[in-house]
């Protein structure tokens, strides 16, 4: 396959395929205030709307998350909160991020 093949067939992969993906699994999402939550993808719809199962709150720790933190695709806060079911509406989303399974 050419180089501007793989490109070509790399830029067909929408956000839409990552989401169907994750669907079902632990994921992270990060709110525009800075909390995040953490738990299994139930479902969302086309407004980003989510509903996750098994989720915990993690209260904002700096404006920032970590350099490491991100590399990790972890949550760098303090535990709030747990929740059975949760409810995101979508314009309160700032990005949503699969959760790394450790090797081994």
């Amino acid at each position: 396959m050419a180089a501007h093949e793989t490109a070509a067939a790399a830029s067909k992969y929408q956000p839409s395929d990552f989401l169907k993906a994750v669907l079902g699994r632990p994921v992270i999402v990060k709110l525009n205030s800075g909390v995040s939550y953490r738990g299994i993808l139930a479902c969302l719809d086309g407004y980003m709307n989510i509903a996750m199962e098994q989720t915990e709150e993690y209260a904002r720790r700096g404006a920032r998350e970590t350099a490491r933190a991100r590399a990790e695709r972890r949550v760098d806060g303090q535990l709030k909160a747990k929740y059975g079911d949760c409810f995101i509406r979508g314009n309160n989303v700032h990005y949503i991020s699969t959760i790394r399974r450790p090797k081994g």
